[in-house]
Formats: C-alpha cells, sequence, structure tokens
C-alpha cells in the first residue's frame, strides 16, 4: 500500500522531534549502506544532533574521514558540479513556484475571459471591460470562431466520403 506525501513541517513536541530523529537517523545510515553496498561507491554520513555532543558517523570516524579525503582530492569543479546547499536549493524552489503561480495565474484568467464570453451570450454587458481583456476577449473569439471553422470543415468532409 502506497504512502501519502508527509508534510514537511518543524515538529514542535521535543518528544515527538527526538524519537522521529533517532528513527529517520537509523533509516538514513541504512540507505547509505545498502547504496555503498549496492553500487560499490563510497559513502558516508554525519550527523550532528542536539541532544548528543559528539555527530554520528557511519561507516566510523576514519571511514568517513577517507571518503571526505577521496573527495576532497577532486578537482573543484567536480566537487561541486552536482552539490547543492540551501541557497540553490531554496531559489531553485522559488523559480519553480513562482513559473507555476504564473502558469494557474494564466490559466485562471483565461478561464474568467470564457467564464465572460459565455456571460455576454446570455446578456452580460460588455461595457465594463478594459482594453487589455477586451484584445484577448477578441483574440479568444477568433480562436473560437477557427475551431468552429475547422470543425465544420472537418464535418462536411466526413458527410462526403460516406
Amino acid at each position: 500500500m502506497a504512502r501519502r506525501k508527509v508534510k514537511l513541517a518543524f515538529m514542535t513536541k521535543a518528544a515527538a522531534r527526538k524519537a522521529s530523529l533517532k528513527k529517520r537517523k537509523r533509516g538514513l545510515f541504512k540507505k547509505v549502506d545498502e547504496l555503498s553496498t549496492l553500487c560499490d561507491v563510497d559513502a558516508c554520513a554525519i550527523i550532528f544532533s542536539p541532544s548528543e555532543n559528539d555527530p554520528e558517523v557511519w561507516p566510523s570516524p576514519l571511514g568517513a574521514q577517507e571518503v571526505i579525503m577521496k573527495f576532497r582530492t577532486l578537482p573543484v569543479v567536480e566537487q561541486t558540479q552536482k552539490m547543492v546547499n540551501l541557497h540553490s536549493f531554496c531559489r531553485k524552489s522559488l523559480t519553480k513556484s513562482e513559473s507555476q503561480h504564473r502558469k494557474q495565474q494564466r490559466e485562471n484568467h483565461h478561464k474568467e475571459l470564457i467564464n465572460f464570453m459565455y456571460g455576454c451570450l446570455v446578456g452580460r454587458e460588455i461595457q465594463y471591460l478594459n482594453i487589455i481583456d477586451s484584445r484577448e476577449l477578441g483574440s479568444l473569439l477568433n480562436l473560437k470562431i477557427t475551431d468552429a471553422s475547422r470543425r465544420i470543415e472537418f464535418l462536411k468532409q466526413a458527410v462526403n466520403i460516406s
């Protein structure tokens, strides 16, 4: 059975937060172990916990140090090629959200114009429409007329064939 997506938010209860950290930490270390074994890659995980003085390290502090040293010997270009920091992640996420917002605004505006157009068919007055919206409504009407003309031509051809 599929799990539903977990909403990421700060956990206000300290006991629940600590229990979740412990459980997720165990899962993370297990995933790093699986990744290392199955894909034959060098991997390590370092987790700093607010309740503990020393960080927890997988596979061991020495093993993690070897992986980090191997990483640092790579050229800077290779080190930073797929690296993500909080700033770049937030910027990318914000850009994506803004893009989705603009797209949704365009869709909503288009639907409002269609509703206005159908309202005009039942008697709503067009005089309260601003110039920009009236131009867009004109373009929408031209598009609808073109679509209707194509549909008529298609139906005429279908009648002629049969």
